[in-house]
């Protein structure tokens, strides 16, 4: 059997975090109603996701991550990463090469979120 995957966001502040990553990868975010929670669907060209608030407190920055993290597939990392910043986000890892295969991010979003960014680069290293 095939498993199906599915990422989920969570924020203290839900509509600021929609902002957010509409802002960066022009993801389309849809409020759905029919939740018993404020839930956000998300659409992707690839994998689908959901956003919700927070259901409770986000680690502090020191003590890594406690959750998956998804990396994003992006045509410019340092254009990426430089609206990243503009948009609030910081830098958790700053980029770094997997020799042959690409370069790669590390940020945490206005919520706290890790995510990660990599661009494709046979020449990386």
């Amino acid at each position: 059997m095939n498993a199906i995957a599915y990422f989920e966001i969570q924020a203290a502040d839900p509509e600021a975090t929609v902002r957010f990553y509409e802002a960066i990868f022009n993801w389309r975010f849809s409020k759905d109603e029919h939740l018993p929670i404020p839930y956000w669907r998300i659409e992707t060209s690839g994998i689908h996701g959901g956003l919700l608030q927070r259901p409770a407190e986000t680690p502090p920055q020191q003590c890594g991550t406690n959750a998956f993290v998804c990396s994003i597939e992006v045509a410019d990392i340092d254009a990426t990463g430089a609206q990243i910043e503009a948009q609030g986000g910081i830098v958790a890892l700053p980029k770094f090469a997997i020799p042959g295969v690409c370069w790669h991010a590390y940020y945490l979003d206005p919520a706290g979120n890790t995510f990660g960014i990599f661009q494709p680069d046979s020449k990386a290293g």
